[in-house]
């Protein structure tokens, strides 16, 4: 199974989003963009690959126990940025980012000690894709109304083991389908 730990912000924060990546939309160049559905709007905390079946059940039990050492934080999507030089636009973070970078290495460790191959760690960097693209590109003008937005806050409750699906048809565009095989609440509350 191809899996990623993740935090899904709640509906009514994706709605908040969409507008502003409606707007995004309209924009010279947008249509050059491969724009992420919302339903798959996440913010990864680990991404594990393809996962041997065999290792899930023990990952699970780990990521468990990761949920379970953190506390329920506030998070709030805001601003954003991008990747090689334009290929990734992403939404970005602000609330106890703390806490989310903890919650993330705690996530990595939890990968490791169930002997999932992690490769090499990576200083964590709270984020949200909303597009990608082949080229590199100037995306400045896309960076200056993400600057803008800042979202309602929420409150972070649980840790997502979500299995990522990715598209067979061959159809362009098509998005990869995202599946939680595993909730579990922050702070070990019901």
């Amino acid at each position: 199974m191809r899996l990623f730990a993740a935090v899904l912000p709640p509906d009514e924060v994706c709605r908040e989003l969409g507008g502003v990546v409606d707007a995004l939309r309209e924009l010279p160049g947008a249509d050059g963009m491969r724009w992420t559905g919302r339903p798959g709007w996440h913010f990864t905390l680990a991404f594990y690959g393809e996962v041997d079946d065999g290792l899930v059940p023990e990952l699970a039990e780990r990521l468990e126990r990761a949920a379970r050492r953190t506390e329920p934080f506030s998070l709030a999507v805001r601003g954003g940025g991008q990747f090689g030089h334009g290929k990734a636009l992403w939404a970005g973070a602000e609330g106890d980012l703390a806490a989310l970078r903890l919650l993330a290495g705690r996530a990595e460790a939890a990968a490791r000690k169930a002997g999932v191959p992690m490769g090499e760690h990576r200083r964590y960097k709270a984020h949200l894709t909303v597009a990608r693209k082949r080229e590199a590109g100037d995306v400045r003008a896309f960076l200056d109304v993400l600057a803008g937005f800042t979202g309602r806050a929420w409150t972070v409750r649980e840790l997502c083991l979500v299995r990522s699906n990715l598209p067979t048809s061959g159809v362009p565009g098509e998005q990869p389908r995202y599946e939680a095989v595993g909730r579990w609440p922050l702070g070990g509350a019901g």
